[in-house]
């Protein structure tokens, strides 16, 4: 019975309803009313030209008061304009506004201490809370010029707590000769990454002044007027990253080899790769192999092919002279040589 019923109800399949359609003598009577369905959407034509939709589809214009405008983020107050910006820091690291805690900020200021005792550039960190900005009439180039230009060199991070993306790195002017443009972008660039490689604020501080510090050592090797290699290995800073890291220098190590591998290409690492598989092979068997030592003929005792102490049996010849000057215990075919 179901199913007869739903043959006579329900339309066959692939069929579609009708559309509805809207009676022509219907729209005379809408438009005398001043609404045309979908008039606010379409732009004005021969059928909508002078008409207006209802009152009560009217929406009123916001007030001056509803009207959101993005706020313009803090600068740093006025009071720690002084540490900030009036003076050469006497720490590495500057933070007058507390951001990092007493431990944050003791371990990190060791970390630079050791870095300045360590390079012949000095490292200063500025830490600033992630939302600020520095005030426009502070010149960050005018900064580096007045407290930056005499003494030993230096590079300046303006670091924003974090936000490591926002931070600023500066050089002094004795540094802008030897040290090009693109070298502090990809000293910036590659700190940046290294910090977003940990999530929270005080790691990425972390991450970041371990990479800028590598970056350090690249520009004193270009201070002292060193070529660059090429490959430039992150872990390549001998000593610093290891005490840092744990990690040792490798392009210091291995930098000749890789630069041949570079050079030659696929025919290199062939060689290099059956030079390892050889050495491997060759260890290997060392590992498993046996060893037969041969068989020393000794004196018998008692009549006996083996006796206990056979090695360790001492006879004396005549008792008056010493042990050491009388005759070794030697096998019979050793003593007729």
């Amino acid at each position: 019975m179901a199913v007869v019923f739903a043959a006579f109800v329900l339309p066959a399949p692939g069929h579609q309803a009708p559309l509805p359609k809207w009676p022509a003598e219907e729209k005379p009577a809408f438009q005398d009313d001043g609404w045309i369905a979908g008039a606010a959407l379409l732009t004005a034509g021969p059928e909508t030209e002078g008409t207006q939709p209802p009152a009560h589809l009217v929406l009123a214009e916001p007030a001056a008061e509803e009207i959101v405008v993005a706020a313009s983020p803090p600068e740093v107050p006025e009071e720690y304009w002084d540490v900030y910006f009036n003076q050469r820091p006497k720490n590495f690291l500057v933070d007058p506004q507390g951001v990092l805690h007493a431990k944050e900020f003791k371990d990190r200021l060791e970390f630079l201490n050791y870095h300045a005792g360590d390079s012949a550039i000095d490292l200063y960190v500025y830490v600033f809370p992630g939302d600020q900005v520095i005030p426009g009439e502070v010149g960050e180039e005018e900064l580096m010029e007045r407290f930056y230009n005499e003494g030993k060199p230096a590079v300046v991070v303006m670091h924003y707590h974090g936000a490591p993306e926002r931070s600023k790195v500066w050089i002094s002017p004795s540094l802008m000769g030897a040290v090009p443009l693109a070298e502090r972008v990809r000293a910036l660039e590659s700190s940046v990454i290294q910090a977003f490689k940990h999530a929270g604020s005080a790691q990425q501080l972390d991450g970041f002044l371990v990479q800028l510090s590598i970056r350090v050592y690249w520009m004193e090797r270009m201070l002292k007027g060193d070529v660059v290699p090429t490959l430039e290995a992150m872990s390549a800073m001998p000593g610093k990253k290891d005490t840092v890291n744990g990690e040792s220098g490798l392009e210091e190590k291995f930098g000749p080899l890789l630069n041949i591998i570079a050079s030659f290409g696929w025919p290199a690492g062939l060689a290099l790769g059956l030079l390892a598989v050889g050495l491997l092979a060759r260890r290997i068997l060392r590992a498993r192999a046996t060893f037969r030592f041969p068989e020393i003929d000794v004196e018998p005792r008692l009549g006996g092919a083996h006796a206990a102490g056979v090695g360790a049996v001492i006879s004396f010849a005549n008792t008056a002279i010493s042990p050491s000057s009388q005759r070794d215990q030697l096998p019979e075919y050793l003593r007729r040589m």
